[in-house]
């Protein structure tokens, strides 16, 4: 599979040949002073589907039953974003109680080690605890920017958000089973929703990414200090930090330590990045780890004129983030905004704030993260299905001050 590169930003690709608990969340400083909040009046008036009932109906835009996104002034005052506000993005419809029966009894089945074995998710509960906080993100977001009008539901920044995971780590799971079989080079995981009648090849969300993640991954069966809702891939769901959700498999009840990629559909020729207008291979780049993005959360539409206070997140794969800058001039121009709140690890987003004085008029306010690795670039990656789009040009906001 090939590495995609562009010269000015750093590729979100691999090459698949190579390869305590957090408590205390803060939230943002509750500023009186000219932050607008973006109005959803016109969002679409369709009601909330029935499996996700429990979800702020207020915080969504529903594309359909299964792609629904979160406002961009919803993701929560704090680092975390609530569950009731966290996006829905199904490849296949989730598990129902009747499908999963008795939760504890859940299986995993554990292959590619010294001694195969197969857990019950109440046996996984008993193991040490791990606990990571992270960025869950659709390979898709943000393709709404896209000029071609890729398929797919047209993301704008709603289909990420910051939450919790806990499980057990991958790596002591596969070391309780006496360690890996020689010639490992990927973790696949398996999802237990491939619908009926389909072949698994064809319908079953598997996917695998780099060894390189093993010391990262883990199988989670908490989000937010609460069960996985089934919705989210419950009662078990393979997390890799760092990694776009596709590759966090929901439902998973099957893990393979191997030495080749899996070769079903979701992986072989799904969320490949490839040029507009051709067909998917195995040989084009896969939608591993994610790219340096930020955006501006508030203001999004308006504000009065004098001090003005703009927030926002920003994130990357797990590379140390070292900054974000504000710019009103389309990137002639960019100032420094400061981290607030705490840092809750590598792969959990920052909280930005920029205090601008700002007269009278129209502004496009951009936000530039910056990395270890590099910056966000002013252009989208252009690809044929509007995969990986971390460009500040599009992420800018419009604001009228008045």
């Amino acid at each position: 599979m090939k590495k995609i590169t562009n010269s000015n930003r750093r590729s979100f690709l691999t090459s698949s040949a190579a390869i305590a608990g957090v408590a205390a969340i803060s939230s943002i400083s509750n500023f009186n002073i000219n932050i607008a909040k973006a109005d959803h009046a016109s969002a679409a008036p369709k009601g909330i589907p029935e499996y996700i009932k429990w979800k702020n109906r207020n915080a969504l835009i529903i594309h359909t039953e299964g792609t629904i996104e979160t406002h961009r002034d919803m993701i929560g005052n704090g680092i975390i974003t609530p569950i009731e506000n966290v996006y829905i993005r199904n490849n296949v419809n989730s598990l129902n109680d009747q499908q999963i029966g008795n939760r504890p009894d859940w299986k995993l089945e554990v292959q590619g080690v010294q001694k195969p074995t197969t857990f019950t998710l109440a046996e996984l509960q008993k193991m040490p605890l791990k606990i990571t906080p992270m960025v869950l993100q659709c390979s898709g977001n943000g393709r709404k920017f896209f000029a071609h009008g890729p398929s797919g539901t047209k993301w704008d920044t709603g289909s990420a958000a910051c939450v919790i995971f806990s499980g057990v780590s991958v790596k002591y799971l596969a070391e309780l089973c006496g360690g890996l079989t020689a010639g490992a080079k990927f973790i696949t995981g398996t999802g237990a929703d491939v619908p009926k009648g389909i072949d698994p090849k064809e319908g079953a969300v598997e996917r695998s990414v780099p060894i390189s993640t093993y010391e990262d991954c883990l199988l989670a069966w908490e989000v937010n200090g609460v069960p996985i809702q089934n919705a989210h891939g419950g009662p078990l769901r393979l997390v890799v930090p760092g990694y776009y959700g596709i590759n966090n498999i929901k439902h998973v009840n099957k893990l393979v330590f191997a030495d080749k990629e899996s070769d079903f559909k979701m992986m072989s020729t799904r969320y490949r990045v490839y040029k507009i207008g051709n067909k998917a291979t195995a040989n084009d780049g896969t939608c591993w780890e994610m790219n340096v993005k930020s955006w501006i959360t508030t203001p999004l539409t308006t504000a009065k004129t004098g001090k003005v206070v703009f927030t926002g997140v920003a994130f990357s794969n797990g590379t140390p983030l070292k900054g974000v800058a504000l710019s009103f001039d389309e990137g002639k121009n960019w100032k420094a905004a400061k981290f607030v709140g705490p840092n809750l690890g590598k792969f959990a987003w920052r909280q930005f704030q920029f205090e601008a004085n700002l007269e009278k008029g129209n502004y496009t306010v951009a936000s530039r993260a910056t990395d270890e690795k590099g910056s966000q670039p002013k252009l989208r990656f252009e690809n044929n299905e509007g995969y990986s789009h971390n460009g500040w040009l599009d992420h800018s906001v419009k604001i009228t001050v008045a």
